[in-house]
């Protein structure tokens, strides 16, 4: 989301802001994956990346979405509802 206005790594602020939020991605990740199953914690991270994207570039960038994306994005999100109402906890 930040690489487009870091103008390919060209820009400190927002190069150092990406990185900065990458780390802080991982670091949240390795708490998911403390009391979910590998499988769920990943399918899930995926899952809601691709949804949290897709809707940033639609408010942010002004990217376009048609009703297959939206559709798509609608059954990720019942996906991950279920995958995580059924896992079992660590």
């Amino acid at each position: 989301m930040l690489l487009p206005v870091s103008q390919n790594f060209t820009r400190p602020v927002p190069t150092l802001s990406l990185i900065g939020c990458y780390a802080a991605s991982f670091y949240c990740l390795t708490f998911a994956l403390n009391t979910l199953p590998i499988a769920v914690v990943y399918a899930t991270w995926s899952g809601l990346g691709i949804f949290i994207i897709t809707l940033f570039g639609y408010l942010v960038f002004e990217q376009a979405l048609d009703w297959r994306a939206i559709v798509g994005l609608l059954l990720i999100v019942v996906g991950v509802v279920l995958v995580n109402s059924f896992a079992p906890q660590k």
